[in-house]
C-alpha cells in the first residue's frame, strides 16, 4: 500500500502492467541494426566478423549499417559537428539494435572501438542515442579463448542503457577462421554466431515497439515534474 512508502511521490509512481507492454502499433518495417568494430588493419578480423554478422541479419530481415572507424578523430579533440561523428550520432538514433564487435588487445577492447562509444553521449537534447535498444556483442582473440573484450562490452552496453541479449560470440585464434576471401569457414564459432543474431533480431521485434514504455523511469518522471513545476 502507498501508504507504507512515505518517501514516494504517489502521482509518479506507475504500476507496471501487462496492458501497458501492448504497443499502441506495431512496427512492420524491417529491424534496423547498425554494426560497429573495433580496429583499422587493412585485414581486420573484427570487420569481418562483424560483415559475416551483418549477411546473417540481412538474411533474418533486418536492414543494416556498418559503420567505418576510418577518419572518426580521439574523442574531444574536434567538436561534435565534425562529419564523422555526425554520422556515428545520426546512425546510432536511426538503429533500433545494434552489434558490437573488438578484438581484444592488453585483456579488454581496444581505443579504437572504445572511442566510437565516448562519441554516443546518453542524451541530445530530448534524444538518448542508444537507450532502450537492443545489443549484441562479440569479440576476436589472437590467441585462446577469453571473454574480457565482450564483458567490458557488456559493462558499456548497460551504461548505455541498452538491452543487451544474453548469448554473445568470442572467437578465439580468428586468424584460422577466415578464408582468404574473408569468409567465417563453417565451425561452432559460425553456428554461435548464427544464433547470437538470430536472438538479436528477435529481442528487437521483442522490444522496439515497447521501448518508450520499458525505459520510462519512477525517478525522472518525477524530475521533470518537478522541473516543470520550479519553471511556472
Amino acid at each position: 500500500m502507498i501508504e507504507d512508502l512515505p518517501n514516494i511521490s504517489a502521482r509518479h509512481l506507475a504500476q507496471p502492467a501487462r496492458d501497458q507492454l501492448e504497443p499502441a502499433t506495431q512496427s512492420t518495417h524491417p529491424p534496423r541494426i547498425l554494426l560497429l568494430y573495433g580496429s583499422l588493419r587493412e585485414r581486420s578480423y573484427s570487420k569481418l566478423l562483424t560483415l559475416e554478422a551483418e549477411r546473417l541479419l540481412r538474411h533474418f530481415g533486418a536492414e543494416t549499417r556498418v559503420f567505418d572507424p576510418h577518419g572518426l578523430p580521439m574523442v574531444d579533440s574536434v567538436s561534435p559537428d565534425h562529419p564523422k561523428v555526425q554520422e556515428l550520432r545520426a546512425l546510432s538514433l536511426w538503429s533500433e539494435g545494434q552489434v558490437w564487435c573488438s578484438p581484444e588487445r592488453h585483456g579488454t577492447l581496444t581505443a579504437i572501438f572504445k572511442s566510437q562509444i565516448d562519441w554516443l553521449p546518453l542524451e541530445l537534447g530530448a534524444m538518448r542515442p542508444t537507450q532502450g535498444r537492443t545489443l549484441a556483442v562479440m569479440q576476436v582473440s589472437g590467441g585462446s579463448q577469453s571473454f574480457n573484450a565482450v564483458n567490458a562490452l557488456r559493462v558499456l552496453g548497460r551504461w548505455m542503457r541498452m538491452v543487451t541479449i544474453p548469448n554473445q560470440s568470442s572467437v578465439a585464434k580468428a586468424w584460422q577462421e577466415f578464408d582468404e576471401a574473408g569468409r567465417m569457414k563453417p565451425s561452432a564459432y559460425y553456428d554461435r554466431l548464427t544464433d547470437v543474431m538470430e536472438e538479436l533480431i528477435k529481442f528487437t521485434l521483442l522490444v522496439r515497439d515497447r521501448s518508450d514504455y520499458l525505459t520510462s523511469r519512477y525517478s525522472e518522471r518525477k524530475a521533470a515534474a518537478d522541473a516543470g513545476e520550479a519553471d511556472q
